[in-house]
């Protein structure tokens, strides 16, 4: 290739034939090779970044020190070298001077973090083609176009259309919401060239999905076509424009799919030329060749379009964060709540028991019955249970989740077997579906079928026969449900709101015991896996409690 760069040198470049010929043309708009010498990991993928999000496509040979650039510069195979200005060592200066003695033509530009003066001074005298800054990464873009000029100028478009373009970017910059984008864009498109016809298409895995358009008769809203079989694919997968004047000539087209339409020309245009996430089409029913100016158009409305749906899902990450820390607020306070509660009142209550037997041992002089040992046994040993389930629940808030396929049915068979062992004449008819499974913390979600069916095996107990089941259904949406049932006391569903919060107990602890901590902890688990908990029962023939494990399952 063949380039005049810098202030010392002038070419000019619409008279000079050998200049910007076809392969010199694909290769600085498609195939550019840039040499980085940036020695902050950061650094350089944020300048990289910068320059593909310009809309110029470029593979990158990133060397972070001066023994790597100079066997770079050896190797040769770059069209454009960017130096940093202050690597330890080796400056700017010296990587200018060596580039410039192997290859003289190739341009080089400083990409720096600040501008002294006598650091810009120096680097034009050793031969830098330009200097930007990092902070201003536009202008790394702006110095390649500046050093690598078109081969003709193309006339800006009328007045009325840049004004439509500037209000059109406007309404971009405040939707807040995909459909928004789609609904200006197709009208806009059309509008800005008028075409007979535009589209507005999206990237769908291996599809295109003609999401909508605006046009004299129907096209192709609604449909899925494979991106190697339609133009619009075509354009993202290339990361091009294209301008067909006529669809029946060119092989690129599925004609099959035109003939029921009044199309006759078009123009594609790809959302985002790195990586594009959809494209812009127009349609004409006459034959019309595409102007430069038409196209300058399209592809300005197609980056802004680009830059309208990052913003939107930006603002939607950001506001499903903020919905996401407020959920949390609420939960760390309503437990918060219950614990001063539980301070004041169910951590209080073994205590003054304690203390009532204690008086009565200071009346019997010392001597305590043995009745009294028995109570004080059980006053601590409540207060130990409910001091082991604060430090459970605090615990599953912190930790970190480590998901992995796990058995769900193995668990709860174990599980089952604990609590026969520990009652072995107790008569109970148990079913655990094989084969359950979830990719969720193996350690939480067995905390989680613990309480369930420990749950289910203590509330059933005054049953001649337990009934208790664990197994899993699909729901209207297609949501994988577990379900653990039982056939015990049940729960007044008009109370089910209270089921959850911590330290809340529908039945008298003397007949059930526990201290209300273990279904707020299974739902604080569930909920941490990205699912839901809920239960229902009649209050007469037991109760079933169902979750779902979110995208974990």
């Amino acid at each position: 290739m063949r380039y005049s760069f810098g202030p010392h040198q002038h070419t000019d470049y619409y008279n000079d034939p050998g200049l910007w010929a076809g392969e010199d043309w694909a290769r600085f708009w498609g195939l550019m090779k840039i040499l980085h010498l940036e020695d902050n990991p950061s650094d350089a993928l944020l300048v990289e970044r910068g320059i593909q999000r310009q809309g110029i496509q470029a593979s990158f040979i990133q060397v972070r020190s001066a023994s790597e650039f100079v066997a770079a510069l050896q190797a040769g195979g770059f069209d454009l070298v960017l130096v940093d200005n202050n690597l330890p060592g080796y400056s700017a200066q010296d990587a200018i001077a060596a580039a410039k003695a192997t290859f003289p033509n190739v341009p080089v530009i400083v990409c720096s973090g600040a501008a002294q003066d006598a650091d810009v001074a120096a680097s034009f005298a050793a031969g830098a083609d330009d200097y930007v800054l990092k902070d201003h990464l536009w202008q790394v873009a702006a110095a390649l176009r500046r050093n690598n000029k078109p081969p003709a100028p193309v006339e800006a478009p009328p007045l009325p259309a840049m004004m439509l373009l500037v209000d059109v970017v406007q309404k971009l910059s405040l939707a807040r919401g995909l459909d928004a984008i789609v609904d200006i864009v197709r009208k806009a498109a059309r509008q800005l060239t008028g075409c007979d016809g535009a589209t507005f298409v999206l990237r769908d895995g291996a599809y295109c999905y003609y999401v909508d358009e605006d046009a004299i008769s129907p096209l192709w809203k609604g449909q899925r076509f494979p991106l190697e079989t339609c133009i619009s694919g075509w354009a993202m997968l290339n990361g091009k424009s294209a301008i067909i004047p006529d669809i029946y000539k060119d092989a690129r087209i599925p004609h099959a799919a035109y003939r029921p339409t009044f199309v006759h020309s078009l123009a594609m245009v790809p959302i985002r030329s790195y990586s594009p996430i959809g494209a812009i089409g127009n349609y004409w029913a006459t034959e019309h060749e595409c102007t430069p100016q038409e196209l300058m158009l399209l592809e300005a409305l197609a980056n802004t379009t680009a830059v309208a749906m990052e913003n939107v899902e930006l603002y939607q990450n950001l506001e499903r964060q903020v919905r996401e820390r407020t959920r949390e607020l609420q939960n760390v306070n309503q437990e918060l709540e219950a614990f001063s509660s539980a301070v004041s009142h169910d951590l209080r209550a073994p205590l003054r028991a304690m203390n009532a037997e204690l008086d009565l041992a200071r009346e019997h002089a010392g001597m305590l019955p043995c009745d009294s040992i028995g109570r004080l046994r059980e006053s601590t040993t409540r207060m130990g249970t409910l001091i082991d389930d604060l430090l459970r629940l605090s615990h599953i808030s912190r930790t970190e989740l480590l998901l992995e396929q796990t058995d769900l049915s193995a668990i709860a068979t174990s599980i089952v077997k604990r609590l026969r062992n520990a009652e072995p004449d107790r008569e109970a008819q148990i079913h655990i579906e094989p084969g359950l499974s979830a990719r969720a913390d193996c350690g939480l979600i067995g905390v989680v079928l613990e309480n369930l069916l420990s749950n289910a095996w203590k509330y059933s107990s005054k049953r001649e026969q337990s009934r208790i089941r664990f197994d899993s259904y699909r729901d209207d949406a297609g949501r994988l449900v577990y379900r653990v049932q039982d056939n015990g006391a049940g729960f007044d569903p008009g109370h089910a709101d209270r089921l959850f919060k911590p330290f809340s107990r529908l039945h008298d602890a003397r007949q059930f015991p526990g201290v209300g901590l273990g279904l707020a902890t299974v739902r604080r688990i569930v909920q941490r896996h990205g699912g839901n908990l809920w239960a229902t029962s009649d209050g007469r023939t037991g109760a079933q409690f169902m979750f779902t494990l979110g995208e974990a399952s």
